[in-house]
């Protein structure tokens, strides 16, 4: 999937998503300010999640409960190294069969299972944004 949207559109975009991939893990990559995080926001909250969500910045890992199921909230943008994933237990997350959203994936490449949804999102302005879907 490859669109253009306008930040009006997030709903939409995050039903997208959620419809086009195949696995519950999604990498989200994309430069600081993109909007990883409030796509993130959406994505849980169509999930089902009613509890107020934020990034997990300092916390590397937020968990959530749908109605019928765990997401997990990464950010993995404050990690040095791949250790630190191995330290907070990442691979019990990644094959916990929930769903696993990843900011700043590129920091733990190497320790990612080779089934997931990766998501780029581009700023083209202000309003703009673009967003590659793969499976």
């Amino acid at each position: 999937m490859k669109k253009e949207y306008h930040l009006s559109q997030i709903d939409e975009i995050a039903k997208a998503i959620l419809a086009e991939s195949k696995y519950k893990i999604i990498a989200f990559h994309g430069e600081m300010g993109v909007g990883k995080t409030t796509l993130i926001k959406v994505l849980a909250k169509q999930l089902g999640v009613n509890e107020l969500t934020s990034s997990p910045t300092f916390s590397i890992v937020n968990e959530y409960r749908t109605p019928t199921d765990i997401l997990y909230h990464f950010d993995c943008y404050r990690m040095e190294n791949e250790e630190e994933a191995y330290d907070i237990g990442i691979e019990d997350y990644l094959y916990s069969d929930a769903w696993c959203f990843i900011e700043w994936p590129e920091r733990i490449e190497n320790i990612l299972p080779s089934e997931i949804t990766k998501v780029r999102i581009d700023k083209i302005n202000e309003q703009l944004r673009a967003i590659h879907l793969k499976n």
